[in-house]
């Protein structure tokens, strides 16, 4: 019997070994991050260790984005820890403004194909795009990676995902994702590895393909990876990866599901109700009138999010009384932005754009309360109750062309319908 991508990468990292689902294996970790919201237990563990020296510290990056810039003194204080102890350790930091943790990494050079990547964030799957298996952890266990450069792992079963032929112009990888919620519902996939295959995902630019593992967290999928092409490739050599040692799974591996859709046929989704496996075709619901607009946050902040943006906002104004917030996933974001004239063309129309981080897509920073019964439409990757700071407005989750449409005529719509909503990216690997 043949293995799945995950089994390959954690057989290889466990000495070379052939695992199966529900195997238990101490594997060797290629690179960990920890960002601010979850230091404190991973600084605290290596006090209480009494732990001088830490071998695997070097490659452990320590970002500065979910308390950024620091609402008050604690997160300021937590800031202040994490930079002596890099700077003490050798560890890599990512400071206030420099950008979110899973854009980052890969932008850093800091992961390849075939590597197995942790970090103390859920959307860690965000590296299973380049081919890698990339999951959540926590803090204390990041400890022990700088201790020891391994982890255990009980071998997770795999979802086989074909999306076949290819999305429609103003259909996303975010309408891929909301499909697969509608379809599995939230934590569907709990603990297994979403194997994402097919013709539509070749045919998506890498930062689409970001999207497309990155959110397969809200799904509760312990991974996701796609396969690597030229596209992957030539992205991690533009960034300065090592070289790439690309895993496919083989013929007969053994999937617990698989899952075929015609992405041809995917119209633009949306998530609702403070679920965000309440999901609804945006024909179904145009019209919902909208109040603050959303793009950013590590599932939909990348160039090609603030290009569907600009595409549709350039020369023109938001609707009278919508308030519209952009974040760029990291600074090289914002400065391959401001280059293009996206900054410019977003800000005329009407929007403000912050410094790269998490804090408004969790509202640490409290740059963006709602107010009661206001409704946001946003590109982020989770719309909880309360999850802006007020428990009496709402949250609508959908793409950065469905986010920008909306934030042009004041209600919830198709970006297919409006000038500039089916733009679609050069086929180039950056």
């Amino acid at each position: 019997m043949g293995s799945t991508i995950a089994e390959k990468i954690l057989g290889a990292h466990a000495g070379g070994k052939t695992v199966g689902a529900g195997d238990v294996v101490v594997a060797s970790v290629d690179f960990a991050m920890v960002h601010d919201a979850r230091a404190g237990n991973a600084l605290k563990r290596v006090e209480q260790l009494g732990v001088e020296r830490l071998p695997f510290a070097a490659r452990t990056a320590f970002v500065l984005d979910h308390y950024s810039p620091p609402p008050n003194v604690e997160a300021a204080n937590t800031h202040v820890a994490m930079r002596a102890f890099a700077d003490q350790h050798g560890a890599v930091l990512y400071d206030v403004g420099d950008g979110i943790c899973h854009q980052v990494l890969p932008e850093g050079g800091h992961l390849t194909c075939g590597d197995l990547v942790v970090g103390t964030d859920t959307h860690s799957t965000t590296y299973g795009a380049f081919n890698a298996l990339g999951t959540g952890v926590e803090g204390t266990d990041v400890s022990a990676v700088m201790m020891t450069g391994k982890l255990w792992f009980r071998v997770p079963e795999t979802i086989r995902v074909e999306l076949k032929g290819r999305l429609a112009p103003g259909v996303w990888a975010k309408d891929v994702t909301l499909t697969m919620l509608g379809r599995l519902k939230a934590e569907g996939a709990n603990y297994r590895v979403l194997e994402y295959c097919g013709t539509a995902v070749a045919a998506m630019a890498i930062d689409d393909r970001m999207t497309l593992a990155n959110h397969a967290a809200e799904l509760g999928a312990k991974a996701a990876i796609l396969e690597a092409d030229e596209k992957t490739r030539a992205w991690l050599k533009a960034h300065g990866a090592r070289e790439p040692r690309p895993v496919r799974a083989d013929a007969d591996a053994r999937y617990v599901e698989r899952i075929e859709i015609e992405a041809s046929t995917l119209a633009p989704q949306v998530a609702r109700n403070h679920r965000i496996d309440d999901v609804i075709g945006v024909p179904e619901v145009k019209g919902q009138k909208i109040d603050i607009a959303l793009i950013g946050t590590c599932t939909n902040g990348r160039l090609d999010d603030l290009r569907q943006a600009a595409a549709i906002l350039n020369g023109r104004r938001i609707a009278r009384g919508v308030r519209m917030i952009v974040t760029p996933a990291s600074r090289q974001v914002y400065l391959a932005a401001a280059r293009e004239g996206l900054i410019e063309a977003l800000t005329a129309a009407g929007a403000s754009v912050e410094a790269a981080g998490c804090g408004t897509c969790v509202n640490i920073t409290g740059h963006l309360i709602t107010g009661d019964g206001q409704v946001v439409i946003s590109s982020a990757n989770r719309n909880f109750k309360g999850r802006l700071g007020n428990p009496n407005s709402e949250i609508w989750i959908g793409s950065a062309a469905t986010v920008a449409a909306s934030a042009l005529t004041g209600c919830i719509t198709d970006a297919r319908e409006v000038a500039g909503g089916e733009w679609r990216p050069a086929t180039k690997a950056a």
